[in-house]
């Protein structure tokens, strides 16, 4: 070999070496400068918490009357024919996921305080929705199931909820506890709405009449989340865009605003408001949470969050946005335990305090856009190929 083919020999080892550094230690360490650490000993999110043993929802950490009442988790969907939706402005949380990998993505709302007049449309139960609803000890109200099988004669979603491994009020006689055997059911079809699958709507009030009919019971024991004050006035940035990356219509863009120190919802580029009365959809906490997503069966997918049927995964990559700022940290669901609280960690170890007001969780595949810009320019990109500008799904 002679001397320009050692050359060549050395400056490849070294390359390659620096990309294995990059990729097992490097990148990290990148992104761990670009991203805000939570401090809260020191610093201005240091407050004293509110407690979740008071007259305050154990999600939203807000006072109201119906704190500890239990809560309802609806199921409702992504499609753009179905907006703008009813309800969401007076949940408690709100978690969306895709439901087809890297596609279409549903929601589940969860409510606590609030009893809106009416909720949809409504959609089908999908599993990874019903473990997060049983972690929040909720009861479960789809209309309909999936038929993923897992290798059974039944349908996944169907099996879990015949077996009554959560309480649930399912608005079709397909799976489950079906509405029809209540006195008066909960649903109903819509009128004004061509779209068949669009129009299934659904009255919390009678939900709750529902299950009070089926012996469910009716006081909520979740632990709850920690909530911490909120930063003053002159404390909070200007402004700032955040935009989670789903496909096509269904990407999100929340823009910060200083006065009410909240994040105003844009869903497929249109304002996102609620049906029921018009208000802009305005999380005060938002959770953006890494996980991974893989077909199953046909158009049926399972994102690795922890549960007991799929799932060898149950921890990930979590970003949180409140008080007008950017935090890292993780998440972690006890796939052991169906029962088991979804849990949102800092870096440190410690449990994340939110601002008093609605969660929203967006759950984002692994390689998709997650961008935030504060008003100073200053901007946080990440994605699966770290400080490149990839094209947003």
């Amino acid at each position: 070999m002679d001397s320009k083919q050692k050359k060549i020999v050395i400056i490849t080892s070294v390359i390659i070496a620096l990309i294995i550094v990059y990729f097992t230690v490097g990148r990290d360490a990148i992104r761990s400068r670009r991203v805000n650490k939570i401090k809260v000993e020191n610093s201005a999110l240091e407050n004293i918490p509110i407690a979740n043993t008071g007259p305050v929802s154990p999600i939203s950490g807000l006072p109201c009357d119906n704190w500890n009442r239990r809560p309802l988790a609806v199921m409702q969907p992504g499609d753009v024919t179905a907006r703008p939706a009813a309800g969401f402005s007076e949940a408690d949380m709100v978690i969306e996921m895709p439901v087809i990998t890297a596609g279409i993505t549903r929601l589940m709302a969860v409510y606590v305080c609030n009893t809106p007049l009416e909720v949809g449309s409504m959609r089908s139960a999908r599993h990874d929705f019903i473990h997060l609803a049983k972690g929040l000890d909720a009861i479960f109200v789809p209309w309909g199931r999936s038929e993923s099988h897992n290798g059974d004669s039944v349908g996944l979603a169907q099996g879990i909820l015949n077996r009554m491994e959560i309480d649930n009020i399912n608005c079709n006689s397909d799976a489950g506890k079906s509405a029809v055997a209540c006195s008066k059911s909960p649903c109903f079809r819509k009128e004004g709405i061509t779209y068949g699958v669009d129009s299934g709507y659904a009255r919390p009030a009678d939900m709750i009449t529902c299950a009070k009919e089926f012996g469910y019971r009716l006081e909520n024991e979740f632990s709850g989340y920690p909530h911490q004050g909120e930063l003053s006035l002159d404390q909070r940035i200007e402004s700032g865009h955040l935009r989670v990356a789903f496909g096509g219509a269904f990407a999100v863009e929340y823009d910060y605003d200083k006065e009410s120190n909240s994040y105003k919802r844009t869903w497929g580029g249109i304002a996102d408001t609620d049906r029921n009365n018009g208000d802009r959809i305005a999380p005060k906490n938002i959770v953006v949470m890494i996980a991974q997503s893989e077909q199953i069966e046909g158009q049926y997918n399972n994102v690795q969050l922890g549960d007991p049927w799929y799932d060898t995964t149950d921890s990930g990559e979590a970003f949180y946005y409140f008080n007008g700022q950017e935090f890292r940290g993780t998440w972690k669901k006890d796939k052991s335990n169906i029962a088991s609280k979804l849990f949102f960690y800092d870096q440190s170890g410690k449990e994340i305090a939110f601002v008093p007001g609605q969660v929203w969780v967006e759950i984002l595949e692994p390689g998709q856009r997650l961008r935030w810009t504060p008003n100073n320019g200053e901007q946080t990109d990440i994605s699966k190929s770290e400080g490149t500008d990839r094209q947003t799904l």
